[in-house]
């Protein structure tokens, strides 16, 4: 399927990852499984951005050896919550939308529905009520923000979870060994 993207540079988005913006011609992207995404904007200051965490919480942010903050929700929910504020952004005036905890296969256990569970939880103890839920079944999720204009498309991929599962399952196995600690991963 071809993205909608309006004539925008799209960003993709990965498994512990955020991207924010101010800058109207830019979408992001990303595809869900048993992860979960926010998607947050201030409509006033025109600035927005999304994450993309993989399990709840975490006490010191590590996963395996390697530094994987980011891919928690209660760390990946403060980094995107604080960009936004840094660049303009006012808490008074967020707007949440929130996709994914799918449970794509019986063998991840309730992986996404503890996703679920956290960031609603997170969104309720910080006082913020999120427009849109889009949370738990059995679909994987295509997204698709539009941030300085809080449009976002959703695509349920019913017949991409088992291979979605798969590739979450390689990912979340592969981590340990990819990032040593005090690794440096390189970006472009």
């Amino acid at each position: 399927m071809k993205l909608p993207s309006d004539g925008k540079r799209i960003v993709k988005v990965g498994p512990g990852e955020h991207f924010v913006t101010d800058r109207a011609e830019i979408a992001i992207a990303t595809v869900l499984g048993s992860c979960v995404s926010a998607c947050i904007r201030d409509p006033v200051a025109r600035v927005g951005g999304l994450n993309h965490f993989m399990l709840p919480e975490s006490n010191d942010g590590y996963w395996g050896r390697a530094a994987a903050s980011l891919r928690y929700g209660n760390f990946a929910m403060e980094r995107l919550v604080n960009d936004i504020l840094i660049r303009g952004g006012q808490r008074g005036r967020l707007e949440i939308k929130l996709f994914g905890g799918g449970c794509l296969a019986a063998d991840m256990g309730r992986i996404g529905e503890r996703n679920a569970d956290f960031v609603e939880r997170y969104l309720r103890e910080e006082g913020m009520v999120p427009l849109v839920r889009q949370l738990r079944g059995k679909s994987a999720r295509r997204l698709v923000y539009f941030a300085t204009e809080g449009r976002c498309f959703m695509q349920e991929m019913r017949d991409e979870a088992p291979r979605i599962a798969a590739g979450e399952r390689r990912f979340g196995a592969a981590l340990p060994q990819r990032l040593p600690q005090g690794a440096i991963e390189l970006f472009h």
